[in-house]
């Protein structure tokens, strides 16, 4: 089993190695699946990765913070916060925290944190 401090570098290979995967599916990719839920399931797993780099939060309270902060950022797409800070034009800020709301997205972020329990569990399993 690894020291936590191995842990914790596995951790932020693993956040390094999904926020470029998201980058180039923002960037590359436009269609109607991959970039809205796809990149949805792996954005919970990114949060998720940097929670367990940065802090000593294990699996479940990191998964269920990971989870909240994504679905208070699709309920500020509902509320239209992005247009209440005067920033709904701005591309940057659109493409973090997305433009509109979609319902899908969030069962997208709970596929996200399953995911993300059945890989944790499976290394645990494994030994890793």
């Amino acid at each position: 089993m690894p020291s936590r401090s191995q842990s914790r570098a596995i951790y932020l290979v693993a956040a390094m190695v999904l926020l470029g995967v998201e980058v180039l599916i923002a960037l590359f990719v436009n269609d109607s699946f991959v970039r809205p839920y796809i990149g949805d399931v792996l954005a919970v797993a990114l949060v998720y990765t940097v929670l367990r780099a940065v802090t000593s939060l294990r699996m479940t309270a990191a998964v269920a913070i990971a989870l909240a902060i994504a679905f208070v950022i699709e309920i500020s797409q509902a509320a239209n916060l992005l247009g209440l800070l005067g920033l709904g034009d701005n591309k940057l800020a659109r493409t973090v925290l997305g433009g509109s709301f979609d319902a899908f997205d969030l069962l997208a972020y709970a596929t996200g944190a399953i995911v993300i329990v059945l890989v944790e569990r499976a290394a645990s399993e494994r030994g890793a």
